[in-house]
């Protein structure tokens, strides 16, 4: 049995032709293909504008920079998430508070931003920054109603959420219109919905910050109409995506829906197979409202006495099943977390949900094999602890 990733991009060979065509153009940087991928990207997302760049983690530093993130502004966040919107706040100095999350989803919700400023006693908040862990995009809306409670920002980083969408007052939304937050993010990483082998995304419908966008992603710089004069309206970076990795963003965007679809279908049988076993697994429970993309298949198992979820990840390996946890809590890690706070207190959901949660694999290229076979070893593990 080969190994079986977590995740796997699925290139093809219409993907590896428009990657060619990129290669013999006379630009293969800030040039036709990224302003293509932008264009569909934004009709895709149907957002009035948006700005390619060279990562997931730059498209969040260039929001917060946009949004006029200053040392000491405070930024709520979930627990449960990737270090990177973590680690791109604390490095321009803001105070970061960690809301807990609902222990099955392990998403942030409403209520959880609520307590957490109730605990922390905050007065008054920059940005809070959402998150669609696994692709189910929750709360969007009911974020949008925190926003003009607290006067403050809203930032989505739906780098799981390429392609979800989601009802509110029976109309459907795609996530990334903009349409209940100030900016959203995203990631093109092998791992996600599409790729661009690396690459990020940002939409919003303010021209104001679509400018600064702009030039925050290529130094800060302002072209004349004279080619060769500029000026430096800010102290920005090279967060250029080539034309190279916008040639396979935009080869792969004509197909993000049956990309989806396949995964949905998998999903599915994953939750046919461990709806049986309801004594030592439970699955997280999405709105119906909420369209998921289906990055992640997130399921909780019911760990116990000898039987542990490092046990049961060093079984499937054994196997040639790779599972992954997503994500360690952002609390435990000591040297970027300094908090005197008692963790089990102010984050019951997080740690329930660390402690049960794993990642099965989920892939397009993921056949019935392969997924037969990783089920029978799931039964086997359970069976014979």
């Amino acid at each position: 049995m080969t190994l079986i990733p977590y995740c796997k991009q699925h290139i093809n060979k219409i993907d590896k032709k428009i990657i060619n065509q990129s290669l013999n153009q006379d630009l293969i940087t800030t040039g036709p293909f990224v302003k293509k991928f932008e264009n569909s990207c934004k009709e895709f997302l149907n957002s009035k504008y948006v700005v390619s760049c060279n990562s997931g983690t730059s498209a969040i530093h260039l929001a917060l920079l946009a949004v006029n993130l200053s040392k000491n502004e405070i930024v709520i966040m979930p627990a449960i998430n990737f270090i990177a919107s973590f680690n791109m706040c604390k490095i321009l100095g803001a105070k970061i508070y960690l809301a807990d999350v609902d222990p099955v989803t392990g998403q942030m919700n409403p209520k959880n931003v609520i307590d957490c400023i109730a605990k922390n006693k905050i007065k008054k908040i920059k940005l809070i920054i959402t998150m669609y862990l696994g692709g189910s995009p929750e709360n969007a809306a009911e974020f949008f109603k925190l926003k003009k409670k607290y006067s403050c920002y809203v930032i989505e980083d739906a780098c799981h959420a390429f392609g979800a969408q989601y009802y509110y007052n029976n109309k459907k939304f795609v996530v990334g219109s903009c349409a209940h937050s100030d900016i959203c993010t995203f990631s093109f990483h092998p791992a996600k919905t599409i790729t661009t082998g690396e690459g990020g995304l940002i939409s919003t419908n303010k021209k104001k910050i679509y400018e600064k966008l702009l030039l925050l992603r290529s130094h800060g710089i302002k072209r004349k109409d004279k080619h060769w004069e500029y000026t430096i309206e800010y102290s920005g970076f090279n967060y250029r995506i080539s034309d190279i990795n916008c040639a396979l963003g935009f080869s792969q965007l004509k197909r993000v829906g049956s990309i989806i679809k396949k995964k949905a279908k998998l999903a599915l049988l994953y939750i046919k197979f461990l709806k049986k076993y309801d004594k030592i697994c439970i699955l997280p429970k999405y709105s119906k409202n909420s369209i998921n993309a289906h990055h992640l298949f997130l399921t909780h198992f019911k760990f116990k006495n000898k039987i542990s979820k490092e046990t049961f990840i060093k079984f499937m390996l054994k196997n040639n099943i790779i599972l992954q946890i997503h994500y360690i809590p952002i609390f435990f890690f000591k040297k970027i977390f300094n908090s005197k706070k008692n963790v089990k207190k102010y984050f019951p959901g997080s740690i329930k949900y660390y402690k049960s949660c794993v990642s099965l694999p989920l892939y397009y290229d993921l056949n019935k094999k392969n997924l037969k076979f990783i089920l029978y070893k799931i039964d086997q593990f359970f069976k014979t602890s």
